[in-house]
């Protein structure tokens, strides 16, 4: 429960520092834009993006097996 415990806590964190795609409707009519025309994401969002799934993966497959300890 511990090792869930850090790795929500991390996830979370994870999420929180990510910037946010853009405010409003011009917003999201840009990054769709973007999206649509090959835009990357770099550095520090990139990296921030594969340890948001990693952490994701990580925690659902500690819940799991939580879980499956429970029953």
């Amino acid at each position: 429960m511990v090792v869930e415990a850090v790795i929500c806590i991390a996830l979370i964190a994870v999420v929180v520092l990510q910037s946010g795609k853009s405010a409003g409707l011009s917003g999201s009519i840009a990054g769709g834009a973007e999206t649509l025309f090959g835009g990357k994401k770099k550095g520090l969002d990139a990296m921030l993006v594969k340890a948001t799934m990693v952490l994701g993966v990580l925690f659902g497959a500690v819940t799991m097996a939580l879980v499956r300890l429970m029953q």
